[in-house]
């Protein structure tokens, strides 16, 4: 039986300045949670204040940017930060949903960017942690997030989606080598969350899940569906580290989630609310 309304005490969510995180704030509201939010500036220190057994985590803050240079600070950020308030909710006694990353696979199973590290190692060691200390009974569950799109993003600059990018310019300069994405809704995410955060230790158990479409759809797919012309680049254009593949894999996806939108439909959906957006 999932987790009432009446039992979550709190929902404590980080990064809700961000592309999903104010989307996931938006639907916990609309939902009826009391939602203590945390701008990037919070300490672990000054977020444990708040934490209670009865309170779940949110925790989506983080640098997202996968070209960013500085090593040492996206570690920092994405970790250490995580590390230590991972050991304030386990010391509490509380659930953990955490934005993890399908850059966590990389290739061969292990990532390719620092970001990518930052994300695997934070999901890891809040998995092992919980894991270790079962008597708590409460979940740590890792969502891998794969290439989320939608409503929010016009903030993310260069790490926003291609499907943003065809509409905003209205055209697309394309990779000569064809990359394949699971290209999800970030609907989908907010749904994701939700189940994760609703669920009880025997629904859904501590570990990480895939989170995206469970299709690999490529970039011409999306202006095709966008009625977006495109050509294409130099292969000297691709960044150093890109990955040219990634698909979840359904049987990695939370037990009772699945996605609602196809590509077709989430484009379709997020081109309405852009053309909207620019009418008012």
């Amino acid at each position: 039986m999932e987790e009432s309304l009446n039992e979550i005490e709190n929902i404590i969510l980080t990064g809700n300045e961000g592309f999903i995180g104010k989307n996931i704030e938006k639907r916990l509201i609309q939902s009826g949670y009391n939602v203590i939010c945390f701008e990037k500036d919070s300490t672990p220190h000054e977020i444990s204040k708040v934490m209670t057994a009865n309170s779940v985590l949110v925790h989506q803050g983080a640098i997202t940017d996968t070209l960013y240079e500085d090593d040492i600070e996206m570690m920092k950020n994405n970790y250490e930060f995580s590390r230590e308030l991972f050991d304030y909710s386990i010391n509490k006694g509380m659930k953990v949903v955490y934005a993890s990353s399908a850059a966590s696979y990389g290739t061969d199973g292990y990532p390719i960017n620092i970001y990518g590290w930052s994300k695997y190692c934070a999901e890891q060691y809040g998995i092992a942690l919980y894991k270790r200390a079962e008597k708590t009974r409460k979940q740590f569950i890792a969502l891998r997030y794969f290439n989320v799109f939608g409503s929010g993003e016009e903030d993310k600059g260069r790490m926003s989606s291609v499907a943003y990018q065809a509409m905003k310019k209205g055209k697309m300069k394309l990779f000569p080598k064809e990359p394949r994405r699971d290209f999800v809704y970030v609907q989908d995410i907010v749904n994701a969350n939700i189940h994760a955060i609703e669920s009880q230790p025997h629904e859904i158990r501590t570990g990480y899940y895939d989170v995206g479409s469970g299709e690999a759809s490529t970039f011409e797919e999306v202006c095709k569906h966008l009625d977006i012309p495109y050509t294409y680049t130099s292969e000297s254009e691709i960044p150093k580290g890109y990955q040219f593949f990634t698909k979840s894999s359904e049987d990695k996806w939370m037990p009772n989630w699945k996605p609602k939108y196809n590509l077709e439909t989430a484009l379709k959906e997020y081109k309405e609310m852009i053309g909207e957006s620019h009418e008012t």
